[in-house]
């Protein structure tokens, strides 16, 4: 088989029906739309959530929860996955190079979780204590910084 005998499946595909387009049609006059009322106009028709007066399932339902203007998103980082990139130093700039965050200005969290191996020095803005110990442990040194 070429490229250029490829064809549909007979049937697969149907013409689009041409409304408005005279008498002989069928689909003229009125073009399929009826007689008079809001959607035989052009324009017509309501706005989504519209529920012909009833109070809209949107006001229906309560408002709930809250959105801090002032939220911190934080990347968060495990002492295993620290482990494992078999890096000596751990900062911004180490962890953008590699591909784990996408901006220099992104805030990094180390958490607990995991055994290391090795020392480490690491300088991100928010450390556990469980992390921060076992970093010390292993012969690392901490350091937060405020970005």
């Amino acid at each position: 088989m070429k490229l250029h005998e490829l064809q549909f499946t007979p049937g697969s595909k149907k013409d689009v029906t041409r409304v408005g387009r005279g008498m002989a049609s069928g689909k003229g006059k009125t073009a399929t739309r009826g007689h008079k009322g809001q959607n035989s106009r052009s324009g017509g028709g309501v706005r989504p959530g519209f529920e012909g007066g009833q109070t809209p399932l949107f006001r229906r339902l309560p408002k709930i929860g809250f959105t801090s203007l002032n939220r911190k998103e934080y990347v968060i980082f495990n002492l295993d996955r620290l482990d494992s990139l078999k890096l000596t130093d751990i900062n911004h700039d180490t962890l953008f190079e590699k591909g784990l965050i996408k901006s220099k200005s992104a805030l990094v969290k180390v958490l607990g979780n995991g055994k290391i191996t090795s020392a480490l020095k690491v300088k991100v803005n928010k450390v556990s204590e469980a992390a921060k110990t076992a970093i010390e442990k292993a012969g690392g040194s901490v350091e937060v910084t405020t970005k």
